[in-house]
């Protein structure tokens, strides 16, 4: 089978090798930098940015501040997903709701009562910190890591 630049979560072997079966309750939840949040990946294209994961947020969980590099959706399953600080402070999305978010587009993310999400990105966020640091979900330099996907192919 050929090498891609695609990883997905536990797949399925199909006769069709275009098609990629992934079983996210035999997938473990992945911790990540920001206590409180979990994610299980789906589909990570490291070549273009395309990810999407399952989203898990313990009560109270915060997603500091950050910019959607690219559009980014979100159809939350359970919970609450509001916007704590930024230019749409206070926007509430629950169970059964979705929303998408335009280039650019930056805020503080918040689960009061904690939440489920699908998120769908076309290029990972980038994440501010304090230092003036300006990295991906995992902690790693964005432009070092994800730069590549903002570069014109002309």
């Amino acid at each position: 089978m050929a090498t891609t630049t695609l990883e997905r979560g536990t797949a399925s072997t199909t006769a069709d090798t275009h098609s990629h079966v992934v079983r996210p309750a035999e997938m473990e939840w992945q911790k990540t930098r920001f206590p409180g949040c979990e994610a299980k990946t789906l589909l990570l294209d490291r070549k273009t940015g395309l990810v999407t994961a399952l989203m898990r947020f313990a009560p109270g969980a915060v997603l500091p501040d950050h910019e959607h590099v690219q559009i980014e959706q979100t159809w939350v399953i359970e919970g609450k997903l509001v916007d704590k600080e930024g230019p749409a402070a206070g926007l509430e999305v629950g169970p059964g709701e979705f929303v998408w978010r335009e280039v650019g587009s930056r805020h503080v993310a918040w689960c009061p009562e904690g939440g489920l999400m699908l998120a769908i990105f076309q290029v990972p966020n980038k994440f501010f910190d304090q230092e003036g640091r300006v990295t991906d979900m995992g902690g790693n330099d964005w432009d070092a890591l994800w730069g590549h996907t903002s570069k014109s192919s002309a």
